[in-house]
């Protein structure tokens, strides 16, 4: 999930109502912004993984296969 939404629900607020559903979901945040306190310590957000946009599909796929085998 985007961590930044203009006029919307940003990631920081998205994740906690997920975990409030589903305490295991698998929540990945993307941003443009890599020295954004957030996605360098993107576990203490809530968030299990992190991509730093742009990013490659393979990245992407290499880190969804991760976090569904953990």
């Amino acid at each position: 999930m985007d961590l930044s939404v203009p006029g919307g629900m940003g990631g920081q607020e998205a994740v906690g109502k997920l975990r409030a559903i589903d305490p295991a979901a698998k929540v990945v945040v993307a941003s443009g912004y890599a020295h954004e306190g957030v996605l360098a310590n993107y576990r203490e957000h809530g968030f299990d993984g992190r991509l730093s946009k742009p990013f490659l599909l393979a990245e992407l796929e290499a880190l969804l296969r991760q976090l569904l085998r953990d």
